[in-house]
């Protein structure tokens, strides 16, 4: 197989350009080079997806099997269309990484690929889907734009020639949004660690080389498809979670676990002051039943959470990102927290 990674130098790009070169394929990474470098082995190809002339110059390279599509988190659906237009008579499929987030219903509802997506042409601009400054209602920007880059992929190439991939939360080695790395951080801290909800509560993350793996998969298969990617409905639990981070840390932290209610009352920021931590219906109850059938493997998350502190420990940085600075509560709000608590 001969494939071009739109990407290819950081987390889940890396990862897809890694595993392709492990299964012995021809890889050409191509990004604006702003992020390190891909993997050795691949042939790297500096260039701006948003450039015509780049794009066009990088098609001049091709053909190629496939092209997975890793980097199109910060582009316009209309730069996607236009990309990928560019390189249809090149490729023979594409695989576009999505996101849940593309659903109207997320994280409210529960979720299938027969779920509604948000509105937004192939063509929208990176305008398209802003709300006013004093808008209170649901943030859907970001989601409209990757349901509009998905309708662009396929209006391009073509719906059997399409797969779509939409992952909820990715984490593993090279994360660069700080979820799964603050809590490492926080457990072997140790002491008492104030724990989000229910224990038992499930969710759902993927690691980031079973994604790379399906993408891979996808692009071998003669079909394309929309697939949600997470792991299995119930497998995993916050319990689990927390008690893999404390053990693979050696830590000699005791967790202590606070009701939804109190964390809401004490204003507590879903979802970042204590990361993974969110008290709606549908976050966690996706149904990724479809890509298990076509082939996801989802390993263990024990084992995601081992591997990421590893490579924490190697002296594994992720890149860069704003996002990074966002996880984590304060020690201070968390001792007061801890003190209603008892603890």
């Amino acid at each position: 197989m001969k494939i071009l990674v739109l990407g290819g130098t950081w987390f889940l790009g890396r990862a897809v350009a890694q595993a392709a070169l492990h299964r012995g394929w021809s890889v050409t990474a191509f990004n604006r080079g702003r992020s390190g470098t891909a993997p050795e082995g691949t042939q790297e190809i500096r260039g701006d997806r948003t450039v015509h002339a780049d794009v066009l110059r990088l098609g001049q390279q091709g053909p190629w099997d496939a092209v997975i599509d890793t980097s199109a988190s910060e582009l316009a659906p209309r730069d996607v269309l236009a990309g990928a237009k560019t390189l249809e008579s090149m490729a023979g499929r594409y695989v576009y990484i999505s996101t849940v987030n593309a659903y109207r219903g997320w994280p409210d509802e529960p979720l299938t690929e027969s779920s509604e997506l948000l509105d937004a042409p192939p063509d929208a601009d990176g305008d398209y889907g802003r709300l006013p400054a004093n808008w209170d209602g649901p943030d859907w920007y970001y989601g409209r734009q990757k349901a509009g880059a998905e309708r662009a992929a396929t209006a391009a190439f073509g719906a059997s020639r399409v797969s779509i991939l939409r992952p909820g939360v990715i984490l593993g080695p090279g994360e660069y949004v700080g979820r799964l790395p603050w809590w490492l951080r926080r457990t072997a801290k140790g002491g008492t660690i104030l724990a989000p909800g229910n224990p038992d509560k499930s969710i759902q993350p993927v690691d980031v080389r079973d994604v790379a793996a399906f993408a891979l998969d996808q692009a071998e298969s003669s079909d394309g498809g929309e697939f949600n990617i997470t792991a299995p409905l119930g497998r995993e639990t916050m319990g689990g979670f927390l008690t893999s981070c404390v053990d693979a840390t050696g830590s000699n932290g005791r967790l202590i676990w606070a009701p939804d209610d109190l964390l809401v009352g004490h204003g507590v920021q879903q979802w970042t002051e204590l990361p993974l931590w969110r008290t709606h219906a549908g976050v966690w109850n996706v149904d990724s039943t479809r890509a298990q059938a076509a082939g996801l493997r989802c390993r263990p998350l024990a084992e995601t959470v081992a591997a990421t502190w590893e490579w924490m420990q190697s002296g594994g940085v992720p890149v860069e990102h704003p996002r990074w600075a966002e996880h984590g509560i304060s020690s201070v709000k968390e001792e007061e927290i801890l003190a209603k608590l008892g603890s």
